[in-house]
This record gives C-alpha cells, structure tokens and sequence, in this order.
C-alpha cells in the first residue's frame, strides 16, 4: 500500500512539475522566415530604420530567427556571401551582429546582439539576448544582419541581410 501511495505522490509530482514548466514558456515577440540580402544603390533609399545598407552586395540563402518577449533570440543564418565584385561567392572573414528595430518612426533604438564570425561559406549562427531590451510593444520589427564593426553610433556598420517576418500565428 505503501508504495502505491509513493508511486501516485511521485506521478503527482512529475504530473505538476510538468504542468508548471509549460506555464513558464517564455512567448514569441516575432519570427523570421527567409533573407533578403542588400543591393546597395548609393542612396538613402536602401537605409532600413536609419541603418545604411553595406557599400557591396550580398545574398543569402536562408535566414531563421526566433526572437522571444523577454529580448533573447536565435538566428541561424545561411550562405552570406558577396553578391558581386572580386570576392563574389564567399565571405572574407566579416563578423556580424543581429540588429532588431521595433519603432517605425525615428528615433529608432537598434536592439543588437554580440558578434559572431561568418563561415568561409556564409553561414552563422547567434544564440543572444537583444540589448537594449525590448518595448512592451514591437508590432512591425525589423532584423537586420549587420557588419559588427563601422562608423554607426552604436558602433556597427551595415546591413548585409535583412529577415523576412513570418505573419502567422507562433
């Protein structure tokens, strides 16, 4: 008798733990399903959200990202490589960053992740959490795939690829 009682506590037991574990899933803010990467034209026209587009252009193969309400993200980027020019086909050794902008009106605040190298293949993978933090409401985000170093002021330069946001129900 006694271990059946042990058996339906212990049943019990995993039964709330498991119960209470889904309760703790931190929920999607947006999902990205594909890339796009820059064809820089030398206007303004190719800034997204106040970030200039890079001085060559670059192509993607495949670009999935997960970013959740409390700020951390998950990117797993694809074949980022020059579009053009002497070093077409293969990257050279560039790190990246993952840039989200929620606001989509000026002043935009350019939420990133720390640096990751690219493969000699263009492919990368960020496992982060977005600093600044994120708004209380982020309805129209952008991600950017950035250079982690250039002349911008949060010291980033570029973006190579931009993700396509994934609209239906996470």
């Amino acid at each position: 008798m006694k271990s059946i009682i042990a058996g339906v506590t212990f049943a019990a037991a995993l039964l709330g733990s498991s119960v209470v574990g889904a309760q703790s899933v931190v929920p999607n803010l947006a999902k990205f399903d594909g890339g796009i990467g820059v064809i820089p034209t030398g206007s303004g026209n190719t800034a997204v959200r106040g970030v200039p587009a890079a001085g060559q252009i670059w192509v993607i193969d495949d670009l999935r990202a997960t970013v959740k309400v409390d700020g951390r993200i998950r990117v797993n980027g694809r074949g980022l490589i020059f579009g053009a020019g002497n070093n077409v086909g293969r990257a050279t050794g560039q790190n990246v960053i993952a840039t989200l902008i929620c606001e989509t009106a000026a002043p935009f605040v350019r939420r990133n992740t720390g640096a990751v190298p690219l493969a000699d293949n263009g492919d990368f993978r960020i496992n982060d959490v977005l600093t600044p933090g994120l708004p209380a409401i982020c309805d129209d985000p952008r991600l950017l795939i950035r250079n982690a170093s250039g002349d911008e002021p949060d010291g980033a330069g570029g973006w190579f690829a931009a993700g396509i946001t994934k609209f239906e129900a996470f």
